[in-house]
């Protein structure tokens, strides 16, 4: 295989307490060696940058940690600050940095084509665009074999939402509650996770099907989710019957019987939910729910913005993994490993019904982004990341799940692959979530200890784990001991 990676209180009950003291005690967990060498940091200074930050940026996005971090340099899992402080990346730019901060494999290809070729429209033909249509729609199974590129996920997702309604004529369109597909107008309506609404009309003619959630929902337990780690809470389920599946699926049946009528557009579905905490669905829950939406007429659209490229381990594309194949995939992050990029597949059968149809996009497939996303998968299939995410995260997922049996507000641990989330909550009988504020600050002390962490959910109480798809073993024991280290001491102090 080859590879370039650079190595670099009243919440516990008294008889954990010698246990949460042995761990919290503990040394400070060594951060694997790095042998690059980053080059001095360029900026103003730090008193400079958020002087400019409280006068003339926009406060909407605000800072993840509670002094916000000014991140200066990247190279494959690892980050620097302004300080020349070294992370190790478990977050990946919010899922977007598929196979390494600057990997050279991508950088010289880009830097030689800024020599030559910027923009020009797709009024145009540039190679780069119709060579990656093709190297694209090679890995989509199925019928899979038109592309339409644009510069985001909520780009693609809004196009999806287009090309379902015209070649249906219909309007109606599903997602899942506690789904995230986009925060533009459109998909704002699509999404359905209150922290994303805002005081403008969205969601006409979009509706919110139950989350089917083994862990929070009302039905599913430990046999229900495609995951090495099942959830600890109690299922009547037997290993080839999901009772859970079968109760959500009738909640869908609901939507049909009640809200909609005789046709429907489309059904949008994350393999994982992502922003939503890493949700996954009961195993057959998936291609039952397509069965449901094709008999209505209806287009099935594969949201792979964030579980696509190899992610999850197992496939290429997370709806791989549940048996399905979709009839419109989005997909935008990893495609171009930070670099702005999205892109719709979909088939001839749908793109002759809209043909008449005016879609121009003016900045997308422009050579310089399909230049990278060509490099990017000639990267996944050399290096083999698709192969790496799917070793190293069940090595992770299963040092991770020792953490909910040893504290008592860790409680679930799931994902597939490099895609990875720990619920943490209140209390565990009632999976109350963990509150933000003690979120912040679990958070804060993983990142003080040298790693940057994500968090999600719609009560921002899961930490998110879904690095760059080049970290290692010896990466991941690291993060681990981190995370086992920041909770312990949390605890302790309470």
């Amino acid at each position: 295989m080859v590879q370039h990676v650079w190595k670099c209180s009243s919440l516990l009950p008294p008889i954990r307490w010698h246990l949460l003291r042995m761990m919290s005690t503990a040394s400070v967990p060594v951060m694997p060696e790095c042998d690059y060498k980053p080059k001095p940091y360029r900026g103003p200074t730090y008193e400079k940058i958020m002087k400019i930050r409280s006068k003339h940026v926009s406060p909407t996005v605000k800072p993840t940690f509670n002094k916000p971090l000014i991140l200066s340099e990247g190279k494959m899992q690892w980050l620097w600050d302004n300080e020349g402080k070294r992370y190790l990346d478990l977050f990946a730019g919010i899922v977007t940095v598929s196979v390494g901060h600057c990997h050279s494999k991508v950088v010289e290809p880009l830097k030689q084509q800024l020599d030559y070729l910027w923009h020009t429209t797709q009024l145009y033909v540039n190679y780069p665009m119709y060579e990656y249509a093709e190297k694209l729609t090679a890995k989509m199974p199925g019928n899979l074999k038109v592309c339409f590129f644009t510069n985001s996920g909520s780009e693609a997702n809004d196009l999806a939402m287009v090309l379902a309604r015209e070649y249906t004529k219909a309007f109606d369109i599903i997602s899942f509650r506690n789904c995230f597909h986009g925060s533009s107008p459109y998909t704002a309506g699509l999404t359905a996770h209150g922290s994303w609404k805002n005081a403008y009309a969205n969601g006409f003619g979009i509706h919110h099907a139950m989350n089917p959630d083994p862990y929070q929902g009302i039905w599913g337990g430990s046999n229900c989710r495609d995951s090495l780690v099942q959830t600890d809470r109690t299922c009547s389920c037997a290993d080839d019957q999901c009772q859970a599946e079968d109760k959500y699926l009738e909640q869908l049946q609901e939507i049909f019987d009640n809200s909609i009528g005789k046709r429907v557009a489309g059904f949008f579905a994350e393999a994982i939910q992502g922003v939503g905490g890493v949700v996954q669905y009961p195993k057959n829950f998936l291609a039952k729910a397509y069965e449901m939406v094709r008999s209505r007429g209806g287009l099935c659209i594969a949201d792979e913005v964030q579980t696509g490229f190899g992610r999850t381990g197992t496939h290429m594309w997370g709806f791989e993994s549940h048996g399905v194949i979709p009839d419109i995939v989005t997909m935008a992050k990893g495609i171009g490993n930070g670099f702005p990029m999205g892109a719709v597949v979909t088939t001839p059968e749908v793109v002759n019904a809209i043909a008449d149809v005016s879609l121009l996009n003016t900045f997308a497939g422009n050579p310089m982004a399909t230049t990278v996303a060509n490099k990017v998968l000639d990267v996944i299939e050399e290096e083999k990341t698709q192969e790496r995410s799917l070793e190293i995260g069940n090595y992770m997922i299963k040092e991770l799940v020792k953490l909910r049996d040893e504290f008592e507000i860790v409680g679930d641990v799931r994902g597939k692959g490099l895609m990875l989330g720990v619920e943490m909550v209140e209390n565990k009988e009632t999976r109350r979530p963990l509150n933000p504020q003690s979120m912040g600050e679990i958070r804060d002390a993983i990142k003080d200890l040298g790693v940057i962490i994500g968090i999600g959910g719609l009560r921002s109480n899961t930490f998110r784990i879904k690095p760059p798809m080049c970290i290692t073993k010896e990466d991941a024991n690291f993060a681990v001991a981190v995370v086992r280290k920041a909770i312990g001491d949390f605890l302790r102090k309470q």
